[in-house]
């Protein structure tokens, strides 16, 4: 078994799932970009943004890029905007486990936890 890390994004002020959300992983013990993806019909990426023997223990950091999608969904403008970016840091120890990190946003605030 490997594991891998995941995410996916919820619209808490629609109820909905956020389509659309351009998310980044890096590696933070180098700040190196791993992977980009955007979110789909489902709030969800594709595939995993990190597999098997590409994880590696050590802190590691999402951004999602909150700020364009609100904007791009007319919930927020350039007076009301208050999240352009949320980055979340999370540190792995054991690179067998699956590490799922979704995000719940709405224009006024997040939040995470760790998911299944």
């Amino acid at each position: 078994m490997s594991g891998k890390i995941t995410t996916h994004v919820l619209n808490l002020a629609q109820g909905a799932p956020a389509e659309g959300v351009k998310i980044e992983l890096y590696y933070s013990e180098k700040n190196l970009l791993l992977a980009t993806a955007f979110t789909n019909a489902d709030g969800r990426v594709d595939q995993p943004l990190l597999a098997g023997e590409h994880i590696q223990a050590g802190l590691y950091e999402l951004i999602f890029y909150v700020g364009d999608y609100h904007r791009a969904i007319g919930t927020s403008t350039a007076d009301t905007l208050l999240w352009e970016k949320v980055p979340l840091r999370f540190h792995i120890v054991d690179t067998e486990q699956n590490y799922h990190i979704p995000l719940l946003v709405a224009p006024g605030g997040y939040s995470t936890y760790r998911g299944s």
